[in-house]
């Protein structure tokens, strides 16, 4: 094991890495769950979103607090807890983007992007954990991580597309349209949180070194 090149990889450290592997686990399935919702136009699903961001959150809050009792060595500790934060982040990207979803409909015009915005942020996530993994195992990340920004431009492609049709889309009134805007913006942005945790991941990486 990596870890074990530069600390004893005591209990604490282990419940340290489990509970993070355990909160990327559940991003990842927030992500599924929600491109799901979105092709599906399932509101129940949408709920579920939710949920599993307050069930984040919780690991978040016991991933901190062991770090904060002594695991690991006090130099990576900042680090450790600046990508955990990150990876909250786009939680609650996903969380604040899915209640947008219930707000309003949807319009036919912006659903096929959408969905497609949702299928890559989902595959980010998931080269996420996978590089999450690789750090432990002390494996280079450099492709991994380019995927990860490869993605996050396919995204950005997507988005511009989005914002185009999005103009084209009739408006009933201001607050209709506000949520329109912000739901298309937290669609968007949850591949920009991905991309942050994962540098984070390779500064943990070349700080262990």
């Amino acid at each position: 094991m990596f870890l074990e090149k530069i600390l004893s990889h005591g209990k604490k450290e282990r419940e340290v890495t489990e509970s993070m592997r355990k909160h990327i686990q559940l991003l990842c399935t927030a992500c599924d769950v929600f491109r799901n919702a979105l092709e599906k136009h399932d509101r129940n699903l949408m709920r579920d979103v939710m949920d599993l961001e307050r069930e984040g959150d919780s690991v978040r809050r016991k991933v901190v607090s062991h770090i904060y009792e002594g695991a690991f060595l006090p130099y990576v500790r900042p680090d450790l807890c600046k990508f955990v934060e990150l990876a909250d982040e786009v939680f609650g990207l996903l969380k604040d983007t899915a209640a947008y979803y219930l707000e309003e409909t949807l319009p036919d015009k912006l659903k096929d992007d959408s969905v497609r915005v949702a299928v890559l942020n989902q595959r980010m996530c998931e080269m996420l954990l996978i590089t999450f993994e690789a750090m432990l195992r002390g494996e280079d990340l450099r492709e991994k991580i380019l995927a990860i920004r490869i993605y996050e431009k396919k995204i950005d492609d997507i988005k511009f597309i989005l914002i185009k049709d999005a103009r084209e889309v009739p408006i009933d009134s201001f607050w209709k349209g506000r949520v329109l805007a912000e739901f298309l913006s937290g669609l968007t942005s949850i591949s920009d949180g991905i991309e942050d945790a994962s540098d984070y991941l390779q500064i943990i990486h070349v700080s262990m070194r």
